[in-house]
């Protein structure tokens, strides 16, 4: 792969801070109330979230586009899950619930997610790592 762009950020943990190389990112980070923190400050799975649902967006952008399919009225939340594995440690999943307009219900939506699902970035680099779920809304 030749690389067209690189974003760089440095972390120090779950509770400390994430920044980005050129400094637009400068977060918080904290574990979530849920898992015993006290959730002041942002984690990486709402990072990994926005991530997916931003990269999700742009990619059914560009297989509308392709497509000839309106896509402007869709929007994509990512719910990203994390918890025990079967080996013990950690493991992530992935709800990607896209909410289409009225013309693209039914089987016309699920055939543009499985394409942008195909060409996302972000999907290609889950692909078998971690279950992702694909909800037409």
């Amino acid at each position: 792969m030749d690389a067209l762009y690189t974003a760089v950020a440095t972390a120090n943990g779950r509770e400390g801070r994430a920044v980005s190389s050129d400094g637009v990112i400068d977060l918080p980070l904290a574990f979530p109330a849920a898992l015993g923190g006290n959730g002041q400050g942002t984690n990486p799975e709402q990072l990994f979230a926005a991530g997916y649902a931003a990269c999700f967006a742009s990619a059914m952008g560009v297989v509308g586009r392709e497509e000839r399919i309106d896509v402007k009225d869709a929007s994509v939340t990512a719910e990203v899950s994390i918890g025990k594995d079967t080996d013990g440690g950690f493991g992530l999943s992935v709800i990607m619930r896209v909410e289409l307009p009225e013309h693209l219900q039914g089987e016309p939506g699920r055939d543009l997610l499985e394409k942008t699902h195909a060409y996302c970035p972000y999907s290609k680099a889950t692909r078998g790592n971690l279950p992702v779920e694909l909800v037409v809304e």
